[in-house]
C-alpha cells in the first residue's frame, strides 16, 4: 500500500514537471511572437476611381466595383447609379446614402448601417446583408435574388416590388415593413418575423403569420412604415 502510494506521488510528480516546463514553453513562445494586429491605413484624401470616400460624397454612377470599403464612413453619400458589384461595404455606414439604381450584386454589406438608405431599383442579387441594420430604408423595385439578409434589422423598411427569389430570410426582423406587392418564391423564412408587416398583394408573403390584428390596420391613414 505504501509502495502504491509512492509511485502516485511519483507520477503526480512527473506531470507537474511536464506541465511546467510547457507552460515555460508556451511562455516563451508567447514572447517570440508578439501579437498582430490587422491594421490598414487609409489614404487622405480617400479616392477610388475619381470618387472621394467620405460622407455626404456625390458620387453618380461611379464605377467601384470589388472596391474594398470596410468601415468606410459614407453617411448622407450620393451613389446613384454606382455599379458596386462585388464591393466589399462591411461595416461601413451608409445612414441616409442614396444607392437607388446602384448594381449592389455580391456585395458584403455584413452589418453595415443603413438606417433610411435609399436603394430604390437597386440590383442585390446575391448581396450578403447579414446582420445588417436598415430601418426604413427604401428597399422597393430591388431584386434579391439569391441574396441573404440573415438576421438583419428591416423595422419599417420598404420592400415595394421587391423580388425575393431563393433569399435568405432566417430570423430577419420585419416589423411593420412594406412587403405590399412583394414577390417570395423560394426563400427560407425559419424564424423570420413579420409583426405588423404589410403584405397586401404580395405573392407568397406568409399572410397567415400573425394572428392577433396588425397595429398599421387600425389607422391606415397614419401608416409611414418607410422614408417618405
Amino acid at each position: 500500500m505504501a509502495f502504491h502510494r509512492c509511485g502516485r506521488r511519483a507520477v503526480f510528480a512527473v506531470v507537474a514537471v511536464i506541465t511546467g516546463a510547457a507552460a515555460t514553453m508556451s511562455g516563451a513562445l508567447a514572447q517570440s511572437y508578439p501579437a498582430i494586429e490587422n491594421t490598414e491605413d487609409r489614404p487622405d484624401p480617400w479616392i477610388i476611381n475619381g470618387c472621394v470616400i467620405a460622407p455626404k460624397t456625390v458620387c453618380h454612377n461611379a464605377d467601384l466595383r470589388h472596391a474594398d470599403l470596410r468601415h468606410a464612413n459614407l453617411e448622407g453619400a450620393d451613389l446613384k447609379g454606382a455599379n458596386m458589384a462585388r464591393a466589399d461595404l462591411r461595416h461601413a455606414n451608409l445612414n441616409g446614402a442614396d444607392l437607388s439604381g446602384t448594381n449592389l450584386d455580391g456585395a458584403d454589406m455584413l452589418i453595415a448601417f443603413m438606417a433610411r438608405t435609399n436603394l430604390n431599383g437597386a440590383s442585390l442579387r446575391g448581396a450578403n446583408f447579414k446582420s445588417a441594420r436598415l430601418p426604413k430604408a427604401d428597399l422597393s423595385n430591388t431584386d434579391l435574388t439569391a441574396a441573404s439578409l440573415e438576421n438583419a434589422w428591416v423595422k419599417e423598411a420598404r420592400f415595394k416590388n421587391a423580388r425575393f427569389i431563393n433569399t435568405d430570410l432566417q430570423e430577419t426582423k420585419f416589423y411593420g415593413a412594406d412587403l405590399s406587392n412583394a414577390v417570395f418564391d423560394g426563400v427560407r423564412i425559419r424564424f423570420a418575423i413579420f409583426q405588423d408587416a404589410f403584405m397586401e398583394g404580395c405573392k407568397g408573403c406568409p399572410h397567415d403569420w400573425q394572428t392577433g390584428v396588425a397595429q398599421w390596420s387600425q389607422d391606415p391613414a397614419r401608416w409611414e412604415p418607410g422614408p417618405q
